[in-house]
């Protein structure tokens, strides 16, 4: 069948995925003879994002002659679209884009070749991926994904307040909550921190934090650990910061974003997105407070802090971030396929993580021949919208070092552990969100977030 049979094929069969997902998992598919054609789907869907990965395919096919269609997917709409696709023996051969859960779901349903994935990582060479990135991609010692780029979550302040009030950096607990006070006053807050029910971005949030004092959702055996002391203390602090020392009412990603490009709040909790954004390099989110007629002002008085670290932080504490992967299907043309995602990590590599330095941070950090090859790259690359700019040229040294830094080594939940498979139902049905937003607004205590926290852990994992 060809490209575009398959893709048509596909279209038809989408409308019925709902009625259909729970017949799906029947992802033990044979790969399909390589018909020198590969579909693949790509989760950046922004036609400009979309321009840059159709540049990239091309100079793979002019230099291998396989026809590569390019299929943009919503990412909320692709667990539909891959069980319409599974159910019709019609899997795309290659997915791109793919978050740490979504893999995991993958994986659950069986859609993934691990030893394809392997082969990638084998040919290109293991020890050119960062450590953290291959772990959180593999399971059981499988690699269940090729990764390709991250973002991570960072902590931003204003560096000419903190200076003004004696301040040191926000990068402890201790430091976090005395800058918050101290810079709350006359009107302006010491920080605007999420508290949106209906947005992961909340629990986003505080993970972040939670992974610094070595909070954890999930222990080895598969028991829920979010009512330990560790935890308490996390959950103690996203209380203290978010009602006393954040703006009233819900907070979201817009609005923590606002409040500190506005200056009324000193600091705020936010992905490397924000990076363009905060230079004025974006029309539609600029900064606006009163001395960012400057452009460039606020991001020359930002610091950057990738782990805020409480008192019960551990030596290995990792950044909360996302990590992207290159996913071949069961069913794709497994040497095609691998040749594609080498080519996507090795030549086409500062083509596909240029499209959006700021979020797209290279988790393979060079080759053979040259250690820091594509890490080199992206410090030189433009980023922005209306604005075009290296962030090496809009952010100082210590800036670019804190975000290459954190970014290199991210932390989550629960996939260190064996559990990740939990992360798709706790993302969907928001329990953390809605607990931290509860809180944040004062209608529940700490110790009542706490157990809400843990009893959502324990209901996702004894109905998994």
């Amino acid at each position: 069948m060809t490209t575009p049979q398959r893709r048509a094929l596909l279209a038809a069969t989408a409308a019925g995925a709902v009625a259909l997902t729970a017949a799906c998992g029947s992802g033990a598919i044979e790969g399909r003879e390589s018909d020198g054609s590969l579909l693949v789907w790509s989760l950046e869907v922004q036609p400009d994002r979309v321009a840059a990965t159709e540049a990239v395919i091309e100079q793979y096919t002019a230099r291998t002659g396989i026809d590569v269609e390019l299929v943009p997917v919503q990412e909320d709409q692709v667990p539909q679209l891959m069980s319409a696709a599974a159910l019709a023996g019609e899997l795309p051969d290659v997915v791109g884009s793919v978050s740490l859960g979504l893999v995991r779901s993958f994986d659950g349903d069986e859609y993934l070749n691990h030893d394809a994935a392997q082969a990638v990582v084998n040919e290109l060479g293991p020890d050119t991926w960062n450590t953290s990135a291959l772990a959180l991609t593999s399971q059981d010692g499988e690699q269940l994904s090729v990764p390709s780029d991250a973002w991570s979550q960072i902590l931003v302040y204003r560096t000419d307040l903190f200076d003004q009030a004696g301040l040191e950096a926000p990068d402890t607990y201790d430091a976090l909550l005395d800058a918050a006070e101290t810079l709350t006053g006359d009107g302006s807050y010491g920080i605007s921190l999420a508290g949106d029910a209906s947005n992961p971005f909340t629990q986003q949030t505080f993970e972040s934090l939670a992974l610094g004092n070595n909070c954890q959702m999930i222990d080895d055996d598969g028991n829920a650990t979010l009512d330990s002391p560790e935890c308490t203390r996390a959950v103690e602090l996203y209380a203290a910061l978010s009602q006393d020392f954040s703006p009233a009412g819900t907070q979201t990603v817009e609005s923590t974003r606002a409040a500190y490009f506005s200056g009324q709040a000193a600091m705020t909790i936010w992905s490397t997105f924000l990076l363009d954004e905060l230079a004025g390099l974006r029309d539609d989110a600029a900064p606006s407070c009163e001395e960012c007629s400057d452009q460039g002002w606020l991001a020359a008085n930002t610091g950057i802090v990738p782990l805020v670290t409480g008192p019960d932080a551990s030596s290995d504490a990792a950044s909360y971030g996302e990590i992207t992967s290159w996913v071949i299907s069961s069913s794709a043309p497994a040497d095609d396929a691998a040749d594609f995602v080498e080519f996507m990590l090795s030549d086409g590599y500062s083509g596909w993580f240029g499209m959006a330095p700021e979020g797209k941070f290279p988790v393979r950090p060079g080759n053979a021949d040259n250690a820091t090859e594509y890490i080199d790259d992206w410090t030189t690359l433009p980023t922005g919208v209306d604005t075009k700019l290296p962030l090496s040229e809009v952010y100082p040294p210590a800036s670019i070092e804190q975000i290459t830094g954190g970014a290199q080594n991210i932390g989550r939940w629960a996939l260190p552990q064996g559990h990740g498979d939990l992360l798709g139902p706790l993302t969907a049905q928001l329990p953390f969100a809605k607990s931290l937003a509860d809180l944040s607004s004062g209608a529940i205590d700490v110790a009542t977030a706490q157990q809400q926290m843990q009893d959502a852990v324990i209901q996702v994992a004894e109905g998994s």
